[in-house]
């Protein structure tokens, strides 16, 4: 919520997300993640998987880290290239689940695996579900993916889920206050992703009716009525 860190363009205009460490909302549902990103390089191996539900902060936190690390940002597409390490030295793959399942992407997966341990280039992968969850085709990749330390982020509690609320409508440049905030959270689904799109309904509306952030306009928002 450092509202100093954001872009000054219209609303309209689109808005710049605050992807700081001092921008990251820390409750007892990520406190465990947010402290083994603080703790490197003094991981128990080269790599960290991240887990959680789709707008949960994994991506957050591995840019935080990124930019801790001096990290470079690969792609599958990347991990499937002949793309090498070169002198790098710290690497994030963001959601690795979605390269298990197919032997190939797997092959390529396990080849980085060694070539980042041999390196001693510290490994970040973000995932939708922890690796003991996945159905892996390589039981050499199984074994090591489910043997690394593996983080969740869990479910937002009360605090997290309103400070996220008011910092995704922060940083929107909008503000939502007390009352909307109690108005809304007994009424919306308690997930990261609900609080997301929420947030995007309502910037949506309130721009195309010129209206502020408010109870009716949440009402209109929850009632699945389009903007």
């Amino acid at each position: 919520m450092q509202n100093n860190k954001l872009s000054q363009l219209p609303l309209d205009l689109g808005h710049r997300v605050a992807y700081g460490r001092e921008d990251f909302l820390v409750s007892p549902s990520n406190a465990e993640a947010v402290a083994w990103i603080d703790r490197w390089p003094d991981w128990v191996s080269h790599i960290l998987i991240l887990h959680g539900a789709s707008a949960s902060g994994k991506s957050h936190l591995a840019a935080v880290w990124a930019n801790k690390a001096k990290a470079s940002f690969w792609t599958s597409d990347d991990v499937l290239s002949d793309k090498t390490l070169g002198t790098q030295t710290s690497l994030v793959i963001e959601r690795a689940d979605l390269l298990i399942g197919d032997r190939e992407t797997e092959t390529q997966l396990f080849h980085l695996y060694n070539m980042a341990k041999e390196k001693n280039c510290s490994l970040l992968m973000t995932m939708g579900v922890a690796p003991a969850q996945l159905s892996f085709c390589i039981p050499d990749l199984s074994s090591r993916l489910r043997a690394s330390q593996a983080i969740g982020i869990e479910s937002p509690d009360d605090t997290l889920l309103s400070a996220l609320i008011v910092k995704l409508f922060a940083d929107r440049q909008m503000t939502i206050t007390p009352e909307v905030l109690r108005y809304l959270l007994p009424r919306m689904d308690r997930s990261f992703t609900a609080a997301r799109d929420i947030v995007e309904k309502a910037d949506a509306l309130a721009l195309s009716e010129k209206r502020a952030i408010s109870i009716p306009l949440m009402r209109t928002v929850l009632s699945n009525k389009n903007p």
